[in-house]
Parts: structure tokens; C-alpha cells; sequence
């Protein structure tokens, strides 16, 4: 694929994002409207990975500004994070962290569990799972659950629903 190509699929692909609701659009659908809207085919290889990249870069930005807005807020707060053992702990100031197979870890819940995205037969999923050592590698077990994007999506767009149910349940006991 030409660079004129790919400057005109970048081009297009963040004009769709940046007027795309993020809850609900996928890299499917994003590279579907892409394709309509430059008369070109983007089902091949070079056109998802031209398209996959635009969006994970898309999506890493939009990320690290969230993460600017929510250290500015704590930072008026003058909040500091803390461990599970209560000691202070920094943000990561933006460094990413990934595991043994490449994987992006998110976060850490606990010593043992872990939020991480992963590329599996060429889909992302978000991989909340625990994990265990084994001759100095921390590997995957079973324990967990493996998201697409879109089920992320469902499930992001229902987190209010849960943290209601939350509160209802507590303030049973």
C-alpha cells in the first residue's frame, strides 16, 4: 500500500472515530465505513493493519488523556494512590507495563490478578484473569475471562447498572 493510500485511510478513519461513539463502534465497523467512504477494499491484510494501527494509536491517545485529566484531578485533590499493604505508590507516569507475552497489562487487582489486552487469532480481547509463577514466569491460568471488544463495550456501557447493584446490595447488610 502506497503512503498517498495510507495517509487518505488514516485520514478518514480518525475523521470516523473522532464523530463515532467509542461504546459502540468496533474496528469492523470503523474499517467497514472507511472502505464505503474511500471506494476502496480494507478487508485485506495490509488494509486492517493500516486501519487496526490508526485505531490503536487513536485509542492510545484518547487513553493518555483521560489519564492527564485524572492525575490533574488527583493531583487538586492531592490524592496518592496506595498498595495493598497502604504504602504509596506512583501513577507510572505513562510508562507501559507488559507481561511475559507481549500483552499490555491495564492494571494489577491483587498480587495474583491482573487487567491485561491481548492479540488473539488477530482479535484484542481484555483478558481480566489470575495469574501464577512458574519458574520465574508469571503465566495465565484458567481463573478468568477473555472479553472482544464488543462484549468490553456491553460491559463498560453497564458498569452504572452493577455499581447501582452494588449499593443496593450494601445497603442491605
Amino acid at each position: 500500500m502506497d503512503s498517498e493510500t495510507s495517509k487518505r485511510i488514516e485520514e478518514t478513519v480518525l475523521e470516523i472515530l473522532k464523530s463515532s461513539n467509542l461504546d459502540e463502534v468496533s474496528e469492523l465497523k470503523v474499517r467497514k465505513m472507511a472502505s464505503e467512504k474511500l471506494g476502496l477494499d480494507l478487508s485485506d491484510s495490509s488494509g486492517k493493519k493500516c486501519v487496526r494501527q490508526v485505531v490503536e494509536k487513536f485509542l492510545a491517545e484518547e487513553q493518555a488523556k483521560l489519564e492527564a485529566n485524572a492525575d490533574e484531578n488527583k493531583e487538586e485533590e492531592g490524592e496518592e494512590e496506595e498498595d495493598e499493604n497502604g504504602e504509596k505508590k506512583s501513577s507510572g507516569g505513562g510508562d507501559k507495563e507488559y507481561d511475559d507475552e507481549g500483552n499490555l497489562i491495564i492494571c494489577r487487582l491483587s498480587h495474583k490478578r491482573r487487567v491485561t489486552i491481548t492479540d488473539f487469532k488477530g482479535k484484542t480481547l481484555v483478558s481480566i484473569r489470575e495469574f501464577y509463577s512458574k519458574q520465574g514466569k508469571e503465566l495465565p491460568s484458567a481463573k478468568g475471562i477473555s472479553l472482544t471488544a464488543e462484549q468490553w463495550a456491553t460491559f463498560k456501557k453497564n458498569i452504572p447498572a452493577v455499581e447501582n447493584a452494588i449499593k443496593k446490595m450494601e445497603s442491605r447488610s
